[in-house]
């Protein structure tokens, strides 16, 4: 009976990998949880297939779901590219487009410098409902289901976490930080947790808009946290990084460099017991995710913004000066660099063999055979 039941639980578990998109990338950290992984396998030379130019630059990353790439640009608008490059629709906004879409249920979710945040068909474009919220809108919209409803929540410069119905638009709750919100607010087993401008790692109840817990972390965060079931990791704008005991509501280790002490501006990306992300001292990090021991490090020859992205045995990382490279994750050996030559801050997109990143010059790239 025991060999069954493994037997069963085997092929449970393989069904469930193998029904894992890799073709999908809907948020800009790929998941809920905001980690950094894709499931998809990258060549280890890919090539430049395609280039589409918006209207302006681009500091929105790029989200790909059902053969169809989203992009924000500067100039305002909201473009949808097919996997050929070419222009599905667009939509125009009022304001500059910084934020990240969020795919999901066929409906794109994004926000501008207005504060408002737009649902937008995403076959047609065609606008769904908006949202006001009282200042700029910078970081991704997020998601979470409890029963037959749909929570949308994404963080203002107002100082609030807004949570409104994805079918109306109507609001649910607004919960209240400190400062500013820049980052997306990532979420597990139905709470949000975000880190903003305040310092503090905040956990909310989803459903509710009750605090669960505030913890005092850093001086103020301005990337978005990686969590991972009672975990989460952040960096701050002084050049510290911490894992988060959220249970316990304390720091269990902090890293930080000895001579630079510059921001982490992005994101972490978490693959097994390895943690990845990138500093403005140039260099991408590789710790060991339980005692923030590092592992290796890469110097990418610029500034990075861009959050980490672990595809397979290999990490995406994107600089300043435009520079892109894949580098082993066993030992942050160069596998790969391609010169953009124009300005990368935000992450790029993997999904299908494909590598989607967006530049300062207005145009997304796609990468793959």
């Amino acid at each position: 009976m025991k060999i069954i039941i493994n037997t069963i639980c085997i092929l449970f578990f393989a069904v469930g990998l193998s029904a894992q998109p890799t073709d999908s990338w809907p948020i800009f950290r790929g998941g809920q949880q905001l980690n950094g992984i894709s499931k998809t396998e990258i060549p280890d030379q890919p090539d430049l297939i395609w280039t589409f130019q918006t209207g302006d630059n681009i500091k929105s990353s790029p989200v790909v779901d059902q053969g169809k790439i989203v992009v924000g640009s500067t100039d305002g608008v909201v473009y949808c590219i097919d996997l050929e490059g070419k222009l599905i629709w667009k939509f125009e906004t009022p304001n500059t487009i910084e934020a990240p879409a969020l795919i999901h249920n066929n409906t794109v979710y994004i926000g501008n410098l207005d504060g408002t945040l737009f649902a937008l068909d995403l076959k047609t474009g065609d606008k769904k409902w908006e949202y006001e919220t009282d200042n700029q809108i910078i970081g991704s919209a997020n998601w979470w289901e409890d029963g037959d409803k749909t929570y949308i929540f994404v963080g203002s410069y107002d100082y609030y976490l807004h949570c409104v119905d994805a079918e109306t638009g109507e609001v649910q709750w607004k919960y209240e930080s400190d400062n500013f919100i820049n980052g997306a607010a990532g979420c597990f087993n139905g709470k949000a947790f975000f880190g903003g401008c305040d310092g503090y790692l905040h956990q909310v109840d989803i459903v509710t808009g009750e605090a669960d817990k505030k913890i005092d972390v850093a001086t103020y965060v301005p990337g978005s946290p990686a969590v991972e079931k009672d975990r989460a990791y952040l960096g701050d704008y002084d050049g510290r990084f911490f894992e988060v005991d959220i249970k316990n509501e304390k720091t269990t280790w902090e890293w930080e460099h000895s001579e630079t002490n510059l921001p982490f501006i992005a994101s972490p990306a978490i693959s097994g017991n390895r943690l990845f992300t990138a500093n403005h001292n140039k260099f991408l990090y590789c710790f060991d995710k339980n005692t923030g021991e590092k592992i290796w490090e890469y110097n990418t020859g610029n500034r990075v913004e861009a959050s980490p992205v672990v595809a397979g045995n290999k990490v995406i990382v994107a600089n300043m000066r435009g520079d892109l490279a894949l580098v082993k994750l066993s030992d942050g050996q160069v596998v790969w660099t391609y010169e953009i030559g124009s300005q990368i801050i935000s992450n790029p997109a993997v999904a299908g063999g494909r590598i989607y990143v967006a530049a300062s010059d207005g145009f997304v790239y796609c990468f793959g055979e």
